[in-house]
Formats: structure tokens, C-alpha cells, sequence
């Protein structure tokens, strides 16, 4: 009878740290009664005395609590890893999944590793729907481009924003650059989330267009001391070298380009040097982390070190990174919190010099792939006393125009940069659900590049008193954010629940830098070490500051856990824009309504989530544009005399536009999240139309201006896509297996040139942007084969019996550029990624694969490597060229000095399926004190399927280019590593 009365029950649901959790949801078990707990974490029910009460809320494990008669009760829920993913960190705060009405999607710390990786974006290629990862350069810290959601620009950047611990970082993208993004260690990333539409990136405002990404790293927890180290050891090779003549072949090419004996006996040379062999080496690899945490209930502290070297494929080239974080959390009492969170590298970069946005020349003599490549192989690599043997030095001077590839590969080219992340932060409690948070970012960065090209590797004939070049260049950046939150939370009658946050943010980046270039050199002896001993000296300095102040406000309601509605307002005053335009409004809405809630969908045991999701923003593109283009600006110019005197001139060099305004992106997206068989399927679809318009755009002025071009808002572009992303466990008991996928699907339109006036603009021979077509199309001749005896050469086509025939696409009898139409388009028509994970009594097998398809790329180094021009070596399928004898109708005959159209010949489709990683590991049995020990050995770019017939597939020697997309000119090719690895946790 006591058991069965009715009684008011009353408690607390608090985090490991004793903290209130807000929006717990509290049911009576097998009924649909129920209660939230507030803003203090309680909750008030009504229940029989023999009830159990079920207690849930995202990114902790379940509960049943017994009440046993008890009118009072406190509950510490325990966080559970495997239901991390269900807590998602939203722009200054974090959001239960079921609350969320954007399109965030987000990436493990388990994933991001799962590669070996020196840049932490290169784990997210493939792992998230909408975010398209292409390595521009494979190099050993090479950068990478990154767009979510398309192309958001024409002149300006469209790299994400990333935020680190509340620490905002940018991405140039380059392609010889160093990522700022690698000296960050990888394996100090708890998780990373990918905010995609306007409701999730409006709160960001003008940096928010192009995507954000938030990175959190490891925080300490409540409990004992825990220990651990990771670490592991690999090599690397090339995937593939491409074939090339041998010396036989090439001489004898050479005697019928130059119609001389050059080489009087071309069979007697044999295979010759492989110069391929002698630039690229097999590599090692090697990481090391030693991590430490613990807490109590009130200080926790996580630290760790980190050693990271990767000795490049080809010679002369590496990186290393050390590393060392600290972060730490502590409770003043029940109302002040402060933290800090400090993150420190230094790294080492010695690089080479790939790619070439050149149509010829640079890719070879510039390149040290590329002169790799086309290296003759009838030469010399050393001198008998093994010092470099110049090309101008062999064959009488014959091949003085190019360069002994090892030369290229001895000059120093070296990048010393520190790096300093830090946030400190002070949070206090005001009142009941109010509280206020002020944070202090900044971001220090200071780098040192060294070059030296020596004298040795000149001909000794070609030294003079100029030979030897050398620099020091030293940058400062120093990155200052200042962030004011105020949160207020709050749930009324158990159904409506309320948060409201606004935000002040004052941020100002100022970068300097310096730099001493010299050449004349007496010897090699001090390299760039004393830069005062040359004859020519060159000094130049650079300076720019600029400032963004921000004001922001959100509101987020939700009702029974069901219907749920967030709104957005942010204004962004920057410095950079005209005066006429300094600030910027950018809001944003959204809505989520959880289906599955509804009373119908109750009994459908077979459905365990479905949401749908809306929402519709604007935001804008801080980072379209350098500090002062709206402004009048002056240069130094050329020299010239004044009073009989030589006066350095100045001269201007860019006109003023006070209207200059900010970049803005209108979008709107439709998603639905959907679970099956509690969860054991999950589905994820996105729908999105994202118009950016006020595209900044140089466009071309008037001679009589006096100026060649002025920056405007004159362009726009459309992107529209669809986003697929599932998850499915189809085992879950010993043996467990799981399989993601996803896929995304972009299309971009270009709406405006030029304000109107320009349809169509080549950016170089190839590239075209066009208004109604997507950006990069490839607009070339086409190929009609070669021009045979007795064929009549076209006035205008620049051939001749044995050269390249282009078709006469309008019949007019010559070759113009009204011949030139379409020819390929370097935007795919989607990209995807998949992996598996298996695991069964202590053994784990994890297989990713990631690719795309559809899109093209024009193979810049095959042009240049199908031209025999002389003097430097082609592919080997030019031993089957035109002659008399021999009426090729593929490869042109060898022409001293010749040239060939640029045709669609050289627009490859670029779609590839590539194997990324596969790993296998085993957990020992305990040891002592030694809570776990995993041994894995990982394969890591093991396979690539593709029919391109460049090194990589993945590529742009153009770097983060907006504009001129999937273009391969050599640059530093993708290598296949293996490595074994040890993970210890004490």
C-alpha cells in the first residue's frame, strides 16, 4: 500500500564536474510523462513511490533511477564517448544534436588521426558531406584548399574560417606555402565541426560565407591522473613515376630536331641516367605524443607534447613540428570559472621548388620535378670528383638552356616559424540562468625564410661577380580577439525552453615584415649568413594593420522538445571596406521540427529519429579583400634624375573606391535527419541555394583613367547543391562492424561579370569564367590529329606536315579563336568518401576510401612534355612520333624551337577512387598498471584507381585560385606510406 501511493518527487541532475545540466529529459519509465530540468538543473514529477525514472540528455549514458518511496533525489549523469557525437559545439556555445536547425556536421578526433596528417584540415577530406579537400601540394607540411559548399569568390578567398579553442585562424592556400594549418598537431583535436548554412554561420557574420569550422581541442576531466603515448614510425615512396624517353631515344630524337650528328652513335647510350630515380627517395615518417589529464571537481588540466618529422619523397625536402599544449579549467567557487587554453609549435620547412603556372619553360627550369623530368638522360648528374656537373658545362654548352635538376634540388629554401595560440577566459554566474563570459584570444606568429641559390651549381664559364643570390625574410603576425558573451537560459512550465546569447567582439590583425635580398657572392662558404659580403643588396619592408569590431545577438526557443526556432543578427564593422560601407548586417533564421515527438509516430517502433530542418541567412566575406584597396594608394616607382641626381620615384598604383562593400552570401537550406532501428541507421540529406552577390572583381578601366583597373563589388555567383551523408551498424554485439558514406553534389554558376559589360574573359591560354557557365571551364582547339604528306596546313593553325591538326569548327577555311570552344569543366560532379570499421576480441580493421567524379583537369606538364622542341626530354610514347616513314596521327614529328596549339588532347578526366587508409590493430591484454596497449600497422594512399595519366589526380598547380581550377603543372606528387604505430594509456 505505501508502494503504490502517489508522491511529489523533486531533484538534481548534475555533470561529472557537480555542475546543473539544463534540459535533461526526465520521463516516468513506460509512460510518456515526463519533465525538463531547469537553468539549476532540477526537476519537479509526479510518481508512484514504485516508479523508476528514466534520465537521458545528449552525450552522457542513459539512466534508470529506482525513486523507492524517496521524495528527493540528485543524479550525476556520466559522460559517455560513444555518445560524444550526440553534444554538437555551435558558434559561442553548444547545442544538443535533437536541438540543432542547421547544417553542422561534425568530425571524431578517432577520424581525424586516423591518417597520418601534418595538416588538420586533410582530416576532414572525404569524412563530411559538402567539403571538398584538395591537396594542392603533397609536400611535407604542403597546403591545402579547402571549400564548403563551392566557390564563394572570384578575387578574394574562399577558404573557411577556423576557430581553435575560440581562437579565429585563416588559410592562404598556396600552393608553395606552408599551411599555418600544419603547425597545429592533429592529435590534440578532440573534435571538429563543419557549420555549412547561413543558420549556423551567420553568427560569424562577414567571415562567416565561405564556412567555419570549429575545432576544439582536449580538455581535462574530473578523475585520476591518466597517461598516455602515441606514437608511430613509417616510410614513404612515390606512387608513380611518369616514362620518358631513354638516352637512346632522346639522341636519337635530338639528331632529327637539330637534322645534325649531335650523337654519332645514339644505340650505343643506352638507357642513360633516370633522373626520376636520383630527385625521389624512399622517406621516413615518424610521430610522437605524450598526453597527460586529470581533475578534480575543481581544476582540470589537460597537457601534451608532440613530435612530428616527415622526410619529404624528393631529396632536400622535410618538415618537423614540436608542439606543446596546455589547457586548464578552474572553479573559483559557484560563481566564477576562468580558464586558459595555450597552444605552442615551432616548425622547420625546408622546401623545393613544383609547380609552374607558366605554359612552358618555368615548369622545367624552375621546377625541380618538372626538371626531373625532362632532364636529358644522356648527361651527367656529377663531376668525377662528385660535386654537380652543369648542363652548360657538358656537350660543349649544347644544353646550356636548361638545368641539372640536382641544382635545383641544392638550393636552400627554409621556413622557421613559431606559432603561439592563446585564450584565457573568465566566466561568472550573475544570476539564476544568466551568465557572462569574457575571453582574451590571440594568435602570435613569427617566421624566418632563408634562401641561397650557390655559385656551384653555374658553369664555371657562366659565374661572375653577380653569381649567388641569397634572402632573409622575417614576418610578425599578431592576431588580437577580444569576446564579450552574455548567456541567459531559462525553461519554463517544463515545455519552452529559451536561451538568448549576445556577443561584443573587437578583433585587430597586424602583420609586418622585412626583407633582405642580395646576389654577388665571392663564394659559398657563409651561404646567407653574410649577406654583407655581396655585391648587390636590396632591402624592402611591408606593414598593414586592420580591425573588425562585432555586435551579435541569438535566440533559441524550443517547445516539448519538438518544435524548435533560431534567429540570428550580427552587424561586422571592418576597416578594410570603403567609408561609405564600413559595416555590415547579416541575419539569419532557422526552424526544426522533431517528427518523431508526435504523438502519430509514437507507435513506430522501426523509426527512431526524423527531423526537418529550414533555415535562411546572409552572410558576408571579410577576408574578399587586403587592407586599403578601397583607398588611394602609392608605390615606389622607377628611378629617375632629379638635379642630376638619381631620385627613387612614386608612383600610384591603385584609385579609391569609398563604396567598396562586403561580399555578401544569401542561402537557404532544407535538411532531414532520419533514424532507424534506435539509431542503428542514420540518415542525413541537405538541400541548399546559396547566392552571393557584390562579388569584389577587378575590372578593366580607360587608359585615359590613368589607372588600369579599380576593385569593385561588379560580379556574382550561384552554388546549389545536394549532401548525403549515412551511418549504418549492422553488428553491435562481439563482433561489431559499421559503415559511413557520404556524398555531395555542387553546381556553380557564374551570374555577373564585370557588372555587365564582360561576358567571357580568359584568365590565361586555357581557363576561361564565363557568365551562365560554372567557373575554370577549359576553352581549347580540338584535336583533329596531325597533318599528314600532301595535306593542305590551314592559315592560322601555326602547323606544318608532321605538326598538331586543330579542327576548323566554323568552315571558314582558318584556324581563329572563333575555333576555340569548350572543352572541359574541373568542377566535379560529386565527390564522396567511405569507411568501414570492424572490430572482434581485442582486433580492429578500419578501411577509408574517399574520390571524385566527373570532373576534368588539364594536364599543363603533358603539353609541354608532347612538344619536341629540344634539348629536353619528352614522354616515351613520343618514340612513336610522325615521320615520313611513320604517319603517326597522334604524336608531331620533333621541330627545333616548335610550338603546339593548346587542344582538348591535354583535358584529362580527373575522377579517381583512392584507397586513403587502411589500418589494423590489436589491443593487448592488460599489463599491471598499463590499461591498454593497441598496436595497429596502417597502409595509408595504398591504391588510386583513375584513368588520368599525370602523377596525381588530386591537384591545381594554381593553388586556392577561385577562378583557374584542376590544372597539373608538376607539383610535389602524393606518396604512399606504410607504418606501424603503438597507443599506451596508463
Amino acid at each position: 500500500m505505501v508502494l503504490a501511493q502517489s508522491l511529489t518527487v523533486s531533484g538534481t541532475v548534475t555533470d561529472e564536474q557537480n555542475e546543473p545540466l539544463i534540459g535533461v529529459a526526465v520521463t516516468i519509465k513506460n509512460t510518456a510523462k515526463g519533465a525538463i530540468t531547469g537553468s539549476d538543473g532540477r526537476f519537479t514529477i509526479q510518481a508512484n513511490a514504485s516508479d523508476s525514472l528514466l534520465v537521458s540528455y545528449y552525450g552522457y549514458v542513459r539512466q534508470t533511477v529506482g525513486i523507492a518511496g524517496r521524495s528527493s533525489l540528485t543524479i550525476a549523469m556520466v559522460s559517455s564517448d560513444l555518445a560524444v557525437s550526440e553534444v554538437v559545439i555551435v558558434g559561442y556555445g553548444t547545442q544538443r544534436k535533437a536541438e540543432t536547425t542547421g547544417a553542422i556536421a561534425s568530425v571524431k578526433a578517432s577520424e581525424i588521426t586516423q591518417t597520418p596528417v601534418a595538416n588538420l584540415a586533410q582530416g576532414l577530406q572525404a569524412r563530411v558531406s559538402g567539403v571538398q579537400v584538395v591537396q594542392n601540394s603533397s609536400a611535407p607540411g604542403g597546403n591545402v584548399s579547402v571549400r564548403v559548399r563551392g566557390t564563394n569568390s572570384i578575387n578574394g578567398t574562399s577558404e573557411p574560417l577556423y576557430i581553435i579553442d575560440g581562437i579565429q585562424v585563416s588559410n592562404s592556400g598556396g600552393v608553395n606555402d606552408l599551411s599555418p594549418l600544419s603547425t597545429i598537431n592533429p592529435d590534440d583535436i578532440e573534435s571538429m565541426e563543419v557549420l555549412k548554412d547561413a543558420s549556423a554561420t551567420a553568427i560569424y557574420g562577414s567571415r562567416g560565407a565561405n564556412g567555419v569550422v570549429l575545432i576544439t581541442t582536449k580538455r581535462g576531466k574530473t578523475g585520476g591522473t591518466r597517461v598516455s603515448y602515441d606514437g608511430y614510425y613509417g616510410t614513404q615512396q612515390i606512387t608513380r613515376q611518369l616514362d620518358v624517353l631513354n638516352a637512346t631515344e632522346f639522341a636519337k630524337l635530338e639528331n632529327e630536331i637539330y637534322k645534325t650528328t649531335i650523337y654519332a652513335d645514339p644505340a650505343s647510350l643506352g638507357q642513360g641516367v633516370n633522373w626520376q630515380d636520383l630527385a625521389f627517395r624512399t622517406a621516413s615518417i615518424q610521430n610522437h605524443q605524450l598526453s597527460m589529464s586529470g581533475g578534480n571537481a575543481q581544476t582540470q588540466v589537460s597537457m601534451s607534447a608532440n613530435y612530428f618529422d616527415q622526410d619529404g619523397i624528393v631529396i632536400n625536402s622535410d618538415f618537423k613540428r614540436y608542439s606543446f599544449r596546455v589547457n586548464l579549467d578552474h572553479k573559483i567557487n559557484e560563481f566564477f570559472k576562468v580558464g586558459t587554453s595555450l597552444l605552442g609549435t615551432y616548425s622547420v620547412n625546408n622546401r623545393i621548388p613544383t609547380g609552374s603556372t607558366s605554359l612552358d619553360g618555368d615548369a622545367f627550369n624552375g621546377s625541380a620535378i618538372g626538371a626531373a623530368i625532362a632532364a636529358p638522360p644522356t648527361l651527367e648528374p656529377y663531376r668525377p670528383d662528385g660535386t654537380i656537373y652543369p648542363f652548360a658545362e657538358q656537350l660543349g654548352g649544347r644544353y646550356r638552356e636548361v638545368v641539372n635538376p640536382l641544382g635545383l634540388l641544392s638550393i636552400l629554401n627554409r621556413n622557421n616559424a613559431y606559432r603561439t595560440l592563446a585564450n584565457v577566459y573568465v566566466e561568472a554566474k550573475i544570476a539564476k540562468g544568466l551568465t557572462y563570459r569574457a575571453s582574451f584570444n590571440s594568435d602570435l606568429q613569427s617566421a624566418l625564410n632563408n634562401t641561397y641559390s650557390p655559385r656551384y651549381i653555374l658553369a664555371t664559364a657562366d659565374q661572375n661577380a653577380n653569381s649567388g643570390s641569397a634572402s632573409k625574410s622575417n614576418s610578425n603576425g599578431i592576431v588580437l580577439l577580444h569576446e564579450s558573451i552574455l548567456t541567459y537560459q531559462k525553461v519554463f512550465a517544463t515545455t519552452h525552453s529559451l536561451r538568448v546569447t549576445g556577443v561584443f567582439a573587437t578583433q585587430t590583425n597586424n602583420f609586418n615584415s622585412n626583407n633582405i635580398s642580395a646576389s654577388g657572392f665571392p663564394n659559398d662558404a657563409t651561404q646567407n649568413e653574410a649577406l654583407s659580403l655581396a655585391v648587390n643588396r636590396n632591402i624592402s619592408s611591408f606593414r598593414s594593420s586592420e580591425r573588425l569590431d562585432s555586435y551579435m545577438a541569438r535566440v533559441n526557443y524550443g517547445f516539448k522538445d519538438r518544435y524548435f526556432v533560431d534567429v540570428t543578427a550580427r552587424i561586422d564593422g571592418s576597416s578594410k571596406f570603403g567609408a561609405n560601407n564600413k559595416y555590415g548586417f547579416f541575419p539569419a533564421a532557422s526552424v526544426g521540427w522533431r517528427i518523431i515527438e508526435e504523438d502519430f509516430l509514437k507507435d513506430v517502433t522501426w523509426l527512431s529519429d526524423l527531423k526537418l530542418r529550414a533555415s535562411y541567412g546572409i552572410t558576408g566575406n571579410a577576408g574578399a579583400i587586403d587592407p586599403y584597396r578601397s583607398l588611394a594608394t602609392v608605390a615606389s616607382g622607377s628611378d629617375y634624375q632629379f638635379n642630376h641626381v638619381y631620385t627613387t620615384g612614386i608612383s600610384p598604383t591603385g584609385i579609391a573606391n569609398p563604396s567598396l562593400r562586403w561580399e555578401k552570401s544569401t542561402q537557404t537550406n532544407i535538411g532531414i535527419d532520419i533514424g532507424f532501428l534506435n539509431d542503428r541507421i542514420s540518415l542525413v540529406v541537405d538541400v541548399y541555394e546559396k547566392q552571393t552577390r557584390d562579388l569584389l572583381y577587378v575590372k578593366t578601366l580607360p587608359f585615359s583613367s590613368g589607372y588600369p583597373s579599380i576593385l569593385g563589388n561588379f560580379a556574382g555567383i550561384d552554388n546549389k547543391g545536394l549532401e548525403f551523408a549515412t551511418n549504418i551498424k549492422f553488428l553491435e554485439g562481439a563482433f561489431k562492424w559499421s559503415v559511413s558514406a557520404n556524398a555531395s553534389i555542387n553546381r556553380n554558376t557564374v551570374t555577373d561579370l564585370d557588372g555587365g559589360v564582360t561576358n567571357e574573359r580568359f584568365l590565361n591560354t586555357f581557363s576561361i569564367i564565363k557568365v551562365g557557365e560554372p567557373l575554370g571551364l577549359f576553352k581549347t582547339y580540338v584535336f583533329d590529329g596531325i597533318y599528314q604528306t600532301g595535306e593542305t596546313v590551314l592559315p592560322g593553325s601555326g602547323s606544318r606536315t608532321g605538326g598538331v591538326k586543330v579542327k576548323d569548327l566554323n568552315n571558314d577555311g582558318q584556324i581563329t579563336s572563333d575555333d576555340q570552344i569548350v572543352t572541359g569543366n574541373p568542377n566535379p560532379k560529386f565527390i564522396y568518401g567511405f569507411s568501414t570499421n570492424m572490430s572482434y576480441k581485442g582486433f580492429d580493421l578500419a578501411i577509408f576510401l574517399s574520390g571524385s567524379y566527373g570532373n576534368d583537369i588539364f594536364n599543363l606538364s603533358r603539353y609541354s612534355l608532347e612538344n619536341p622542341l629540344g634539348q629536353r626530354n619528352v614522354l616515351a610514347g613520343m618514340a612513336d612520333r610522325w615521320s615520313e616513314t611513320n604517319p603517326n596521327n597522334e604524336y608531331v614529328s620533333g621541330f627545333q624551337g616548335g610550338r603546339i596549339p593548346v587542344t582538348d588532347r591535354f583535358v584529362e578526366d580527373g575522377s579517381y577512387l583512392r584507397c586513403k587508409n587502411i589500418t589494423l590493430g590489436y589491443n593487448l591484454p592488460k599489463i599491471n598498471k598499463v590499461s591498454n596497449i593497441r598496436v595497429y600497422f596502417s597502409a595509408n594512399n595504398l591504391f588510386t584507381i583513375t584513368k588520368y595519366t599525370g602523377l596525381n589526380p588530386e591537384v591545381n598547380s594554381y593553388g586556392s585560385s577561385n577562378t583557374v581550377i584542376g590544372v597539373d603543372n608538376l607539383v610535389y606528387p602524393a606518396a604512399r606510406s606504410f607504418l606501424g604505430g603503438i597507443q599506451i594509456h596508463l
